[in-house]
C-alpha cells in the first residue's frame, strides 16, 4: 500500500507541473525555441490524444456510481488520464508552433488547458459533498467535447462535426447568378486547400480562408498572378507530379480532378477575377462552357404562375405563350405574322404581365404602337424589338423596367436622340444595334454611356485583317493499321490548307497544299493551317497519329513507374490506349528517380525499320523531353547500340501537349530491342524549379 501511494504522490505532484509548463508554453512561446526533439512530441498530439478522452470521460462516469470500488477506482483512472491530459496539452501547445494560429487555435488551446485544470480540480476535491461533483464532471465532459470539436476544425475544416446535418442540401445556383469564383474556384479551394491555409492554420504563411490573404499569397510570393498562370504560384502548385515535395494538395490528401485543376487554370488565365459573373464571360470562352455544363439555365423565380386557362386564352395563330422552360411560372411571349398583327392585342397581355420575363415583337410594326404598356411589366428582362420601325421617342418607355437586362433593337433607324434615351438604361447588360444608323461619334457617346453593357454595332471589316480559324481535321481514329485516311476542311471555301506530317509548322509556300484527302502511312505528329488573301493564317491543328504496327511476344520493365504514375506496368505501352494531355489521368507511366528500362521481345523474321514512343510535354508540371535516349538492338547473345542522337530540349514553358519521338532501326535481324530514356537531370536556368529534376511520361511504343 504504501508503494502504491508513492505512486499517486508522484502523479499527484506531476499534474501541477504540466499544468505550470502548459502556461510557461502558452504565454511564452513566441520567446522560445523549441528543439527537434520536442517537436517530434508535438506532432505526436494527434497520435496520443485519444487515450485521455477515453480514460477522463471514463472516470467521470465511474465517479458517478454509488459502489465506493468503482468511486476508487475512477479516481485512479482520472489520475492518469489526467497526466495524460497533461502530456496530451503540451505536445498541442509545441505542435502549434508550425504554421497554427487564429481564433479556433486560441479557443482549442484554452479549452484543452481547462480540461487538464478540471480534471485536476475534481481529482483533490472528489470527496467534496453537496452537488460539487455533478456540475465539475458535467462541465469536463462537455469541455472535452468541445475542445475535439475545435480540433476537428482545425484539422478538417469549419464544422466538421456537424457538417452532415448542415449540408443536407445542395445550393441552387442558375447560370444567370453564378459567379466565377464564388460558385466555380471557391467550393474548389474549401474542398482541397483550405483545411492547410485558414484561419488557425497557416502553411507556408499562406491564407486561403479570405480573399485578403489569396491575394497577399504566402511566403514564397504572391499566389495568383492575374493574367498569368505561368508565374503563378497556384497553378505551378497543383501542376507538379504528386510525388514532388511543392506538389499541392499534398499526396495523402484528396487531390484535384481533371475538371477543377482546368476550372483554377482558365480561372487565373482570364484576370482571377474575384466578382466576375459567368454571364459576363464570352460565350466561347471555355470557362464559360465548363459553367453552363455546372449551372443550370433554369433560372428560379419567387413569383406566383399565371392560371392555366389565362395563358389557354392568350394563345392563339399569331401569338404564343410559354414557360421559359417546364414547370417554371416565368412566361416569354412572341408574336409571329405581321399582316395579321393587331396593336391592341398587346393589352390583353396584362392578364399575365407578373410572369412576363420574354417578349418577342420581331418584324411587328410599332412605328404608331404607344410602348408605355411594357412598364407594366415588372419583370419582363428580355425585349426583343428588331426591325418594328420603332422611334427614339418610344424607347424611353422603357427607362423604368428594373430587370431588363437584354435589349435587341437592330434594323430601325434611329434618330440622333437615341443616344441620350438610350444612355439612360443603365439596368441593360446587353443592347443589340445592329443597322441602326448611328454614326461613329454616336456609337461612342453610347459606349461610354453605358460602359457596364455589352453592345453589339454590327459588323465592320473596314481595314481590320482578322485570323482564319483553324482547320477541320476528321479522320477515324488516333491508331491506324496499314494506312488512314485524313479530311481536312475549312468554312471559308477560298482558304489554302498546308499541313506536315512531321511536326513542323506549316507555312504558306513550302509547305503541301491540301487538294485531296490525305493516306497516313506512318506514325507522326500531324498540322495543318489556313491561309488566304486578307486574312492572317490561322493557329495550327495539332494531331498525333500512331501506326500499330508489330505486336511484341512479351515485353520487361526493369523499374516501375514513379509514385502514382504506374498506370497498368509496361501493358500499357503496348495497349493502343492514348493518354490524356492531363497527366494524372491514369494511362501514363512517369519516371523521375530512375529512368525508363524496357526490354522487347519479338518473333524471329520479324525485324522492325523503326520504333516510335510517345511522350507527354507540360513544363509547367516539370515534365521534359527525355535528357537521353539509348536504344539497343540484339538477339540472346549479342546486343548492338544505334547511335545516339541530340535530345531536342524544351526551351519555354507550353501548354500540356503530345510528342512523338521516332528513331530509325539497323537493317540487321534481331529479336530484341532495349530502350532507355533518361529524365532530365537539371531543369533549365528559365525554369521556375530550376535545377530540380525533372519527368519523363510515356505512354505508348509502337514498332513499325
Amino acid at each position: 500500500m504504501p508503494k502504491v501511494s508513492r505512486i499517486a504522490a508522484f502523479l499527484e505532484n506531476l499534474l501541477f507541473f504540466w499544468l505550470g509548463l502548459a502556461l510557461i508554453l502558452s504565454f511564452a512561446v513566441d520567446s522560445l525555441s523549441i528543439p527537434a526533439p520536442l517537436q517530434v512530441l508535438g506532432r505526436a498530439h494527434p497520435l496520443i490524444l485519444h487515450f485521455p478522452i477515453v480514460l477522463l470521460l471514463m472516470a467521470v462516469v465511474l465517479l458517478w456510481l454509488k459502489d465506493e470500488k468503482l468511486k476508487a477506482a475512477g479516481a485512479w483512472i482520472l489520475l492518469l488520464g489526467a497526466n495524460l491530459t497533461g502530456i496530451t496539452v503540451l505536445a498541442g501547445l509545441l505542435l502549434a508552433n508550425e504554421g497554427y494560429d487564429g481564433d479556433v487555435l486560441i479557443w482549442h488551446q484554452w479549452l484543452g488547458i481547462a480540461s487538464l485544470g478540471l480534471a485536476m480540480l475534481i481529482y483533490f476535491y472528489r470527496k467534496q459533498t453537496g452537488n460539487f461533483l455533478k456540475i465539475t464532471t458535467v462541465t469536463l465532459a462537455l469541455t472535452i467535447t468541445l475542445t475535439g470539436h475545435f480540433g476537428a476544425d482545425l484539422t478538417h475544416g469549419e464544422n466538421f462535426l456537424l457538417a452532415p446535418v448542415l449540408q443536407n442540401e445542395v445550393e441552387f445556383v442558375a447560370l444567370d447568378d453564378a459567379e466565377v469564383f464564388q460558385h466555380m474556384v471557391r467550393p474548389i479551394l474549401e474542398a482541397k486547400c483550405i483545411a492547410c491555409h485558414k484561419d488557425g492554420k497557416v502553411k507556408g504563411e499562406l491564407r486561403m480562408d479570405d480573399l485578403a490573404g489569396l491575394q497577399k499569397g504566402g511566403k514564397n510570393g504572391p499566389l495568383i498572378v492575374p493574367g498569368d498562370p505561368r508565374e503563378s504560384l497556384l497553378i505551378q502548385r497543383i501542376n507538379l507530379p504528386e510525388d514532388s515535395k511543392e506538389h499541392m494538395p499534398p499526396k495523402n490528401k484528396a487531390q484535384l480532378t481533371d475538371e477543377e485543376l482546368e476550372i483554377l487554370q482558365l480561372w487565373v488565365e482570364s484576370g482571377s477575377s474575384f466578382e466576375q459573373k459567368v454571364t459576363e464571360l464570352p460565350s466561347d470562352a471555355p470557362l464559360f462552357q465548363l459553367a453552363s455544363n455546372k449551372f443550370s439555365n433554369q433560372k428560379s423565380y419567387t413569383f406566383d404562375a399565371a392560371s392555366d386557362s389565362d395563358i389557354a386564352e392568350l394563345n392563339n395563330f399569331f401569338r404564343k405563350v410559354n414557360p421559359v422552360f417546364p414547370g417554371s411560372p416565368a412566361l416569354e411571349v412572341a408574336y409571329y405574322g405581321t399582316s395579321a398583327f393587331d396593336p391592341t392585342s398587346l393589352k390583353d397581355l396584362k392578364t399575365i404581365r407578373e410572369q412576363i420575363v420574354k417578349l418577342n415583337l420581331n418584324r411587328m410594326p410599332l412605328d404608331q404602337v404607344d410602348l408605355g404598356f411594357l412598364r407594366d411589366f415588372p419583370n419582363l428582362e428580355e425585349l426583343q424589338l428588331n426591325f418594328t420601325d420603332v422611334k427614339a421617342g418610344q424607347l424611353s418607355n422603357l427607362e423604368g423596367l428594373e430587370n431588363l437586362r437584354n435589349l435587341a433593337i437592330s434594323g430601325n433607324k434611329l434618330e440622333p436622340n437615341a443616344v441620350t434615351i438610350l444612355g439612360k438604361l443603365s439596368q441593360v447588360k446587353k443592347l443589340f444595334l445592329w443597322n441602326s444608323g448611328l454614326d461613329e461619334d454616336s456609337k461612342n457617346r453610347l459606349s461610354q454611356a453605358l460602359s457596364t453593357a455589352q453592345i453589339d454595332f454590327g459588323y465592320d471589316g473596314k481595314g481590320v485583317i482578322y485570323p482564319l480559324n483553324p482547320p477541320k481535321v476528321t479522320f477515324d481514329k488516333v491508331f491506324f493499321q496499314d494506312s488512314m485516311e485524313l479530311v481536312l476542311s475549312h468554312p471559308i471555301r477560298t482558304a489554302e490548307i498546308r499541313y506536315t506530317t512531321d511536326g513542323t509548322e506549316p507555312d504558306s509556300i513550302s509547305s503541301p497544299l491540301y487538294t485531296d484527302p490525305i493516306w497516313l502511312k506512318k506514325t507522326g505528329e500531324f498540322r495543318a493551317k489556313a491561309f488566304a488573301a486578307d486574312w492572317i493564317g490561322s493557329t495550327p491543328t495539332k494531331d498525333v497519329f500512331f501506326k500499330a504496327g508489330i505486336v511484341p511476344v512479351s515485353y520487361q520493365l526493369a523499374y516501375e513507374g514513379n509514385g502514382r504514375y504506374k498506370a497498368n506496368g509496361a501493358r500499357s505501352l503496348f495497349d493502343h490506349e492514348k493518354g490524356k494531355t492531363t497527366h494524372g489521368s491514369g494511362n501514363w507511366l512517369g519516371f523521375n528517380e530512375s529512368p525508363l528500362e524496357l526490354e522487347i521481345f519479338l518473333e524471329k523474321n520479324n525485324s522492325p525499320k523503326e520504333i516510335s514512343i510517345s511522350i507527354l510535354l507540360n513544363e509547367n508540371a516539370y515534365i521534359f523531353p527525355p535528357e537521353k535516349v539509348e536504344i539497343w538492338t540484339g538477339d540472346q547473345q549479342t546486343w548492338q547500340k544505334i547511335p545516339e542522337t541530340e535530345s531536342t530540349q524544351s526551351t519555354k514553358m507550353e501548354e500540356a501537349r503530345f510528342g512523338v519521338l521516332t528513331f530509325p532501326l539497323p537493317e540487321t535481324d534481331f529479336d530484341r530491342v532495349k530502350i532507355r530514356l533518361k529524365p532530365i537531370s537539371k531543369l533549365p536556368s528559365w525554369h521556375p524549379g530550376k535545377g530540380a529534376k525533372g519527368w519523363v511520361f510515356v505512354d505508348e511504343i509502337l514498332l513499325n
